[in-house]
């Protein structure tokens, strides 16, 4: 089995890449950190064969839920939501169209981001997902077909 530490280093971008289109550049940081605290927890326990990359996609996924859950209980104060998300990895209309995924129901929004974000096949999606690949095919498709619908001129 490979080093933890060699593990991280292949993994750790496009875990944050995932990350940040799943609960935004705010909220990636706390989520990469308890995604590979995690996955450090579990590593010595991780089935041989399984793909290390979704393996910790789907801890990744898990957090991200565990995020909008959360989210989802806790009051905002509408002051302290910023007008528009910028970050270093792409222009405010990039941010735009992330928000929409975000939007997206939990299904089609886990399937965009981990097959483009994260940049998994539909069957790495699939298991990290817990689905089908069929599945995630259709989920990713129909989270695009919406996406197509809303930011058409």
């Amino acid at each position: 089995m490979v080093p933890f530490q060699r593990f991280f280093e292949q993994h750790r971008e496009p875990v944050w890449r995932y990350l940040v289109a799943a609960v935004g550049p705010l909220h990636a940081d706390d989520a990469f950190q308890e995604t590979f605290l995690a996955a450090l927890r579990a590593y010595d326990r991780r089935r041989a064969g399984t793909s290390a990359g979704a393996w910790v996609m789907t801890i990744a996924h898990n957090k991200a839920m565990d995020h909008h859950r959360a989210a989802a209980r806790r009051a905002v104060p509408v002051a302290e939501l910023p007008e528009v998300v910028q970050h270093d990895h792409g222009s405010a209309s990039d941010a735009g169209a992330w928000a929409r995924v975000r939007a997206l129901p939990p299904k089609q929004r886990a399937a965009l981001t981990l097959r483009y974000a994260a940049d998994l096949t539909h069957a790495e999606v699939a298991r990290a997902l817990g689905c089908s690949e069929e599945a995630a095919r259709r989920s990713a498709h129909e989270g695009l077909k919406t996406l197509r619908l809303e930011l058409a001129p």
